[in-house]
């Protein structure tokens, strides 16, 4: 859940540089097995464990399950260190990029979900909670061509606050630690929602500024065109206006000048239909 990816090291002798910048070199010398991407595998294998320790012998155990949080408190730690290893020693992998973001929200997933099966949290919490996390994911992959949405503190905040409550609800708590546990999922809930909102709104900002620029840029182009077109134009204006000249005198046609009109309205006419297709598709989009 932090949104960084747990991923791999250099596994063909390049010692890794502490907080130096990943190239392409690294990514294609990183090995599977380091330290971030078996943490990452904890946790994905702590998923299945985490519930059948929440539902052994009816779900209700107190004993079964602390065993269970356990599991879950595990998984949410793994998720903080591999993270930081991940941006400390540059270990990028293809399956940290893919598995990290996989295990944050099974775990999360998972705890929210059983809870609910088991009556002790709505299903409504559970329901905005995971519709959020997707919704987001999909709107990450809706901008991606456009811009990355970075990861604010209010994300990470929220990542937090709804480990904590989910942790107390897995627990067996009664009384006022009962009503505080109540209360700091309706923080996890408003935070949910209040980050999810954020993030939708920079999707958009970002998406737009993207096809602004992208339009600008198709512009620029075209006039460089019809500059590069209007060039050779001219000199042949001049050229055949002076050939001219000459032929008029001697009784001969003049067709350079028409000729070299033709070329340069020529050269507007080619990219003007490819600039107005373009605006049509990005308007439609």
């Amino acid at each position: 859940m932090t949104g960084a990816p747990a991923s791999a090291a250099g596994g063909s002798g390049a010692k890794p540089v502490r907080g130096g910048k990943l190239g392409t070199a690294a990514v294609n010398q990183a090995s599977l097995w380091n330290i971030a991407n078996i943490l990452t595998m904890v946790r994905l294998l702590l998923v299945p464990g985490f519930v059948l320790l929440l539902f052994h012998n009816g779900g209700y155990d107190p004993v079964w399950r602390s065993f269970a949080w356990a599991a879950f408190a595990i998984a949410m730690i793994t998720d903080l260190f591999d993270g930081h290893l991940a941006r400390a020693y540059n270990l990028v992998t293809d399956f940290g990029k893919i598995a990290d973001p996989i295990a944050d929200k099974a775990i999360m997933g998972a705890a929210l979900v059983s809870l609910s099966v088991l009556g002790d949290l709505p299903w409504w919490i559970t329901g905005v909670i995971l519709a959020r996390e997707l919704g987001i994911t999909l709107m990450r992959f809706w901008v991606i061509r456009h811009a990355v949405i970075p990861a604010s503190r209010g994300g990470k905040l929220k990542t937090l606050a709804q480990g904590t409550a989910a942790g107390m609800y897995v627990l067996v708590l009664t009384g006022p630690l009962a009503t505080l546990r109540f209360w700091m999922m309706m923080v996890a809930v408003v935070l949910t929602v209040v980050t999810g909102l954020d993030y939708v709104r920079q999707a958009v900002v970002l998406r737009r500024r993207s096809l602004a620029a992208e339009r600008a840029a198709v512009g620029r182009t075209a006039e460089a065109l019809n500059a590069a077109a209007g060039s050779p134009g001219a000199v042949a204006t001049d050229a055949s206006t002076s050939g001219a000249t000459d032929a008029g005198a001697a009784g001969v046609p003049d067709a350079g000048v028409s000729g070299a009109a033709v070329r340069v309205s020529g050269g507007s006419t080619a990219v003007e239909p490819a600039v107005r297709a373009r605006d049509g598709a990005e308007a439609e989009r």
